[in-house]
């Protein structure tokens, strides 16, 4: 003999309220068998709706015990509950419990998307169902687009979506008029005529007389079961009603179970952003203001490193100065006259050294005609040029045999060209007086280029040091020696053979080296501080915005608690809740970060606009991490209310109004 389909044995409910115990089931015994047609009758409180909540799996026993096909659903854990929920049940409610954001077609199809049925074939079936329930034309409505009546129906087709073995109709006549409430009926008779089993609880005599067996309760007790015993399936013509139709095939749809619930979860996800556009977007602001300020101010300082270095770089990143002295502002540096330009000699014969200038820097008048300006004079070597990389907008450079006769030639910088000559002039060729001696202009550097001539000057005028030495300035001790490094040497290890050499031909140390890589070192980790500082500070936007996502979720958790007790009902398991909020909190997240990068790139616009020095460099790195930041914050903020949500009782969350 077969399993009967539901048995309960002293099955007894009881709810904890303050410091009492009320005691809504007591001691209910109850058998129903697969195919019969059950009214559970009773006034309001009889606790009709309870043994409804407990036959349905919603609800467990306080004590007794509940068998499904002769399964103990006492010792069942809840994502069990949700799969027998989902398999064998569906639930018609007398409030229809329809999710408002979503259409008909999409209230009908969501048990099956919790059964992992793929797309197509849910599409299939919940038309197929809407048409035989003659809602085919109202598919795509919402459910404040429909009547009552047709909600109940959508409802009907929901709970036959996974083709379930048990009807379960709680008050379905209670909020529709006669009419309605006739046609109800009808198809419930004719979902029992089809071989399922129905149970129907009504406090409406004449509803209840719709069933072959009415149990009546009272006080939470059973007092009266009537009805015929084993005629179970009532007669047909032979052709099976339009609402009968199984549902086979469905289950040969199935897609892998975590494809299928990660892909519903973003679907549904995003449904209810879009539901509560608002509410999303003032969510995802915090998210959008600090995604703004972490990515624009990494730029912001990625601009102004890269500036600082190109400007270092302009005098040459692989150089090192040689000066007198033990170091900056040493008094007895003038004194010091070991520093000759035979050191630079010695310096242009090592391997590691590229090229080689010496120096004698000092301020004196130069004219032109009736044109006297004060301008730094820099006497340097025939490689000074290509050590500082300097080029040339007109004319040419001094070169070796003018070094070595102490020719009077000169190179003007722009800022000197424009004094002495003006823009209209042609200065090479002219004579100049760099004190009182007269040197012809043979070159004229590029203007970009001037900023370096050995001195602060913004004016600046080049001659053979050789010349400076002897005809401007008298004697042989250098200010200074640069050495350009070959590339691919490393700086330091050149820096030690130059202070080695320059030791031993002094017979001490009287000089100091200042090496430009150690410079751009300084300026590079100055400027990762910086920028880590200054996104340290940004980041507490991102926590505060993620905050408020967590709040906001939380509060969304605490008004879409019947929509949580809907999908419950439905088959949705705990991890299904969770993953769809916490996917929601995601979603709010990666879309704040998305708006916020964009509008880093629109300030770094606008930012190009007003300041020309520098630009806001963008690295796909800051980009990568934004995004990372967003999806991290969406999960962390978003687990305590996502947790919440799952956690939720599914017949305490229908009950929230």
């Amino acid at each position: 003999m077969s399993e009967p389909l539901l048995v309960l044995e002293g099955v007894s409910r009881r709810y904890r309220s303050g410091d009492k115990e009320i005691e809504v089931l007591r001691d209910i015994d109850l058998t129903i068998e697969a195919g019969e047609f059950v009214a559970i009758m009773g006034a309001s409180g009889s606790g009709k709706s309870t043994l409804m909540n407990v036959l349905g799996c919603l609800d467990r026993p306080s004590a007794g015990h509940f068998r499904v096909s002769g399964v103990d659903v006492g010792e069942l854990p809840p994502d069990a509950l949700a799969r027998l929920r989902r398999e064998r049940f569906g639930f018609v409610f007398q409030r229809y419990h329809l999710l408002p954001h979503l259409s008909a077609a999409d209230n009908v199809q969501v048990p099956s998307v919790y059964a992992g049925v793929a797309r197509h074939a849910r599409i299939e079936r919940s038309q197929a169902l809407l048409t035989q329930l003659g809602l085919a034309d109202r598919a795509r409505h919402r459910p404040n687009q429909l009547s009552g009546g047709q909600q109940q129906r959508v409802s009907i087709a929901r709970a036959l979506m996974n083709d379930a073995d048990v009807i379960l109709a709680d008050e379905p006549t209670g909020a529709l008029d006669s009419r309605s409430g006739r046609e109800v009926m009808r198809i419930l008779g004719e979902l029992h005529a089809a071989g399922r089993t129905v149970v129907l609880v009504t406090h409406d005599e004449h509803v209840a007389a719709h069933a072959q067996r009415i149990v009546e309760m009272r006080d939470g007790a059973i007092f009266n079961d009537r009805g015929r015993a084993g005629d179970t399936h009532p007669a047909d013509d032979g052709q099976a009603p339009p609402v009968a139709a199984r549902a086979a095939a469905v289950s040969s749809h199935r897609l892998p179970r975590a494809w299928a619930r990660v892909g519903q979860s973003f679907a549904t996800a995003w449904a209810a952003l879009l539901a509560h556009r608002l509410r999303t977007l003032l969510t995802m602001l915090g998210i959008v203001i600090g995604i703004m300020a972490v990515v624009s101010i990494v730029a912001v300082g990625e601009g102004a490193k890269r500036y600082m270095l190109d400007e270092i770089s302009a005098m040459g990143t692989n150089t090192i100065d040689i000066y007198p002295g033990r170091d900056w502002g040493d008094s007895d540096a003038d004194q010091i006259k070991t520093l000759v330009a035979a050191d630079a000699h010695a310096l242009a014969g090592e391997s590691y050294v590229d090229s080689v200038t010496p120096g004698v820097y000092r301020s004196a008048t130069v004219r032109h005609g009736n044109v006297d300006v004060r301008a730094m004079v820099s006497g340097v070597g025939e490689h000074f040029f290509q050590v500082r990389g300097v080029t040339l907008a007109e004319g040419m450079t001094f070169d070796t045999e003018a070094v070595r006769r102490h020719a009077q030639v000169a190179v003007l910088d722009a800022n000197a060209r424009r004094k002495l000559f003006g823009v209209h002039t042609n200065p090479i060729g002219k004579t100049i007086f760099v004190g009182n001696v007269p040197c012809i202009v043979i070159g004229i550097a590029a203007e970009k280029d001037t900023r370096w001539g050995g001195g602060m000057s913004d004016l600046t005028v080049w001659v053979p040091y050789t010349t400076a030495g002897a005809r401007l300035f008298g004697g042989r001790r250098l200010d200074g020696i640069t050495v350009r490094i070959k590339a691919g040497q490393p700086g330091e290890a050149a820096e030690r053979g130059i202070v080695e050499l320059l030791t031993r031909r002094h017979g001490r140390k009287d000089f100091f080296t200042y090496n430009m890589d150690s410079i751009v070192k300084t300026v590079r980790s100055t400027g990762r501080t910086l920028t880590l500082l200054l996104s340290l500070i940004a980041v507490v936007s991102l926590v505060v915005g993620g905050i408020g996502v967590m709040n906001i979720m939380l509060v969304s958790v605490t008004e879409r608690t019947r929509e949580i007790g809907i999908r419950m009902a439905v088959g949705a398991r705990r991890g299904d809740v969770m993953l769809q909020f916490l996917v929601e909190a995601v979603l709010v997240c990666l879309m704040g970060g998305a708006i916020g990068i964009a509008l880093s790139f629109g300030a770094g616009f606008v930012f190009s606009a007003f300041v020309h020095q520098w630009s806001m460099v963008f690295s796909t790195g800051s980009l990568i991490s934004a995004v990372a930041c967003s999806t991290v914050i969406g999960v962390a903020f978003g687990f305590i209310p996502a947790r919440n949500a799952a956690r939720l009782d599914p017949v305490e969350a229908l009950a929230r109004d």
